[in-house]
């Protein structure tokens, strides 16, 4: 299972984000690619605790569903309705953000996994484990969007 926590997984999605272009057309969704890499940094803001977004409590928060949700179902393509804090930042410099991210991802990388994680919005409790599978899942997620 791929995931943020391991070193070869880790640099290759850095890798990804710097192969994007600013103007990379989408294969589906309504993000431009400026808006999917300020997004991502809400929801890396989330994963590392320094925003945390209102809970949103529905069938999602069920141990089987979740998961379901981050090990084994693919995501589909298109809006998929995640917390509003993860859609704040607007697109600011495109250099800047995307180095705002991989610093981000730096941070995530070199967090000790034996510490508590933030609860997830949607999921609620996840562990560390579920922490990196879904980051990994949700940054493929978008990069396979705009086809890097």
């Amino acid at each position: 299972m791929r995931t943020m926590h391991a070193p070869n997984d880790h640099a290759e999605l850095v890798a990804r984000i710097r192969r994007l272009a600013p103007d990379q057309p989408r294969k589906w969704g309504t993000m431009s690619a400026p808006q999917m890499i300020a997004h991502l940094r809400d929801q890396m803001g989330h994963t590392l605790g320094d925003i945390t977004p209102a809970p949103i409590v529905d069938f999602r928060r069920f141990s089987p569903v979740r998961y379901l949700a981050i090990y084994w179902v693919p995501w589909p393509r298109g809006r998929i309705q995640g917390p509003p804090e993860a859609f704040v930042t607007q697109p600011a410099h495109w250099e800047q953000d995307v180095e705002v991210l991989i610093a981000l991802l730096g941070r995530f990388a070199a967090r000790d996994v034996s510490l508590p994680w933030p609860d997830h919005a949607i999921f609620g409790t996840m562990s560390s484990r579920d922490w990196g599978v879904f980051c990994y899942k949700h940054f493929n997620h978008h990069l396979t969007q705009f086809g890097v």
